[in-house]
């Protein structure tokens, strides 16, 4: 077995699986320290995948897979930078991130989310990221951006468009409520739920199953089924980038930073 640990994740290459965890309190929240630990996960990935056929994605957080964006982070980046600073260290920051979900969309590995709980944000746009989302039925799936004047900027849009129709990709956008495992599934955003706490073994076993098939087949299957939109990724950072100098922005971050609820990604 091979292992790597670093303060926010792991990751474990063992009988052709890759698992990737999560594991930064409270709920995985995703800023500068995740990321650069995630870009040395994409880093290692290409040799990785050499030795392996699948990756799992998932948390070792009670509280869930993953509650989006680390929130307090930007708040603090906007508060202490001048208007052409913001922009540029946003945008610098979504193209990071979007190198990372873009490598693990691209992999020539099956990968799959196995969520529960919260999956919000930046934590639902990961998991879109993979080829199959299995969940737990207590999982809660939800992008409440709009609340803060901005839209999912880590790829959500495009890959639900990918996944989904457009009525529940307006659904989620729109309106930032959130959805449980039943109705995800019935619309086709994942493809399997599992018993309360059972959505990783689930996952184990799927990535078991795919050790039976060849290597060079799955991945010319998954290229076909699973175009990547590069080019409304491209656009959505740019809609980012001009929607965070808006004062609405710094509004409902600081709503949401001042909030006394222990949980306040929570809708």
């Amino acid at each position: 077995m091979k292992r790597f640990q670093t303060k926010n994740l792991s990751w474990t290459l063992a009988d052709e699986t890759i698992e990737l965890v999560l594991d930064r309190a409270p709920c995985n929240e995703i800023g500068s320290e995740t990321l650069k630990d995630l870009e040395a996960f994409v880093a290692a990935l290409e040799s990785l995948q050499r030795e392996a056929r699948t990756l799992i994605i998932s948390s070792a957080r009670q509280e869930g897979f993953c509650a989006g964006a680390d929130l307090r982070e930007l708040y603090r980046e906007l508060r202490e930078r001048t208007d052409s600073d913001r922009v540029g260290g946003v945008r610098d920051f979504l193209e990071r991130i979007h190198h990372v979900m873009n490598a693990i969309d691209d992999s020539p590995l099956i990968t799959i989310a196995a969520v529960h709980g919260v999956t919000f944000g930046g934590g639902l746009e990961l998991a879109l990221a993979c080829d199959l989302i299995i969940a737990d039925k207590m999982t809660r799936f939800c992008f409440p951006e709009l609340r803060l004047g901005l839209i999912p900027g880590f790829g959500g849009i495009p890959r639900l468009k990918r996944d989904v129709g457009n009525a529940l990709v307006r659904d989620l956008i729109l309106t930032g409520r959130s959805i449980h495992a039943a109705k995800a599934q019935a619309a086709g955003m994942i493809s399997q739920v599992t018993g309360e706490g059972d959505s990783l073994r689930v996952a184990r076993a799927t990535a078991s199953q795919m050790r039976k098939f060849d290597r060079q087949t799955m991945t010319t299957a998954k290229k076909f089924v699973k175009p990547i939109p590069r080019e409304e990724l491209r656009r959505e950072i740019d809609i980012f980038c001009d929607l965070i100098a808006q004062p609405a922005v710094e509004a409902g971050l600081r709503k949401f930073v001042e909030s006394s609820d222990p949980m306040p990604f929570l809708p």
